[in-house]
């Protein structure tokens, strides 16, 4: 669809909601090319900090642990337009052979709310940068009342001790070879540990007190595992370790909203078709905000008919709204 296309159908809507007879004449797309690089990233990226909120009401299923709203957090990478620019800034990463990818990518990292799918928190950079560094900042953006759960491939002393200051619990899985130091057995399997920052601050003692929860995944496959899996909930009584484990599995919520937004909202092996960063920017924050808007309308309707959010289909949501704001056949199926 075109950005003519888009401006007609916007357009359309306000002049219906106004009850006017027309929606009066519209910019071409020159205009709204250009009308994009003025506004530039900034207003779509404030708009999805003010309204971008957790959803789960109280008693809604798979977003609560011990009276805290489970979140996660992770990373993913969206193709974008093949242009100097996009490259120059974004990066690629690189294939077999010494060779590159087709195309640049953009890192997305973000905070979704495990229950409702709802991403709530955002930072956006290049391909170059890690998904660790990027997380910093919402790390210290998550507030007391959330359980956060995270892979493996996030943990390190320092952004364990970011994310617990800012008030929230923490539930991470760890690799194996992360050395603790045993305190004391607790009767639920679990048990206390302290862990350093480096062997030189082991020697200082200073350590931070963790709980930890080791356990095996079987299925009558071949058993996965062993998972071990750091938290800041250190009382058993709160939260038993069969508890956390089953809780940990909602951690995977976030890959399914990544899907939702990569494969079903902007379609299968389609870019961005900005050609700036900054406008490749700024159409990230969009998707960002549609995708969120699509999950507000899911978990009210889910909350309405009493069913949990996880039940209610994306696709049946995102095609009922692109028929509800247009006429047939506007948007592609």
């Amino acid at each position: 669809m075109t950005y003519e296309d888009v401006l007609a159908l916007i357009s359309d809507g306000i002049a219906w909601a106004h009850r006017q007879e027309g929606s009066g004449r519209l910019a071409n797309k020159a205009a709204i090319s250009h009308a994009r690089d003025r506004l530039g990233p900034e207003p779509m990226a404030l708009l999805f900090e003010r309204v971008a909120k957790p959803l789960g009401a109280p008693g809604t299923p798979g977003c609560w642990l011990a009276g805290r709203r489970l979140v996660a957090i992770d990373g993913t990478c969206l193709g974008l337009a093949d242009t100097p620019a996009n490259d120059s800034h974004f990066g690629r990463p690189g294939v077999m052979k010494g060779e590159r990818s087709a195309f640049p990518q953009a890192r997305v990292v973000a905070v979704a709310e495990c229950g409702t799918h709802a991403m709530f928190d955002a930072v956006i950079g290049p391909y170059t940068t890690s998904e660790n560094a990027l997380s910093s900042k919402l790390l210290r953006r998550l507030r007391p009342g959330m359980l956060c759960l995270a892979d493996r491939g996030f943990y390190s002393f320092t952004a364990w001790q970011e994310a617990s200051a800012a008030g929230a619990d923490l539930m991470w899985r760890v690799k194996d070879n992360l050395k603790l130091e045993p305190v004391t057995d607790l009767p639920d399997g679990s048990w206390l540990a302290e862990v350093f920052d480096s062997v030189a601050d082991r020697r200082r003692e200073r350590p931070l007190r963790v709980r930890l929860v080791e356990y095996t995944v079987e299925d009558g496959r071949e058993p996965s595992g062993p998972y071990r899996l750091l938290t800041t909930i250190l009382d058993h009584d709160e939260a038993s370790a069969a508890e956390l484990a089953g809780a940990y599995a909602q951690r995977w919520e976030i890959e399914t909203a990544f899907d939702e937004l990569k494969t079903h909202q902007r379609g299968p092996r389609a870019v961005p078709r900005s050609k700036s960063p900054d406008l490749v920017t700024q159409e990230i924050w969009g998707h960002l905000c549609c995708h969120y808007a699509i999950r507000t309308l899911m978990s009210e309707a889910a909350e309405h008919a009493g069913h949990d959010p996880d039940r209610v289909s994306f696709v049946a949501a995102l095609r009922i709204s692109r028929h509800s704001i247009a006429q047939q056949g506007a948007f592609p199926p």
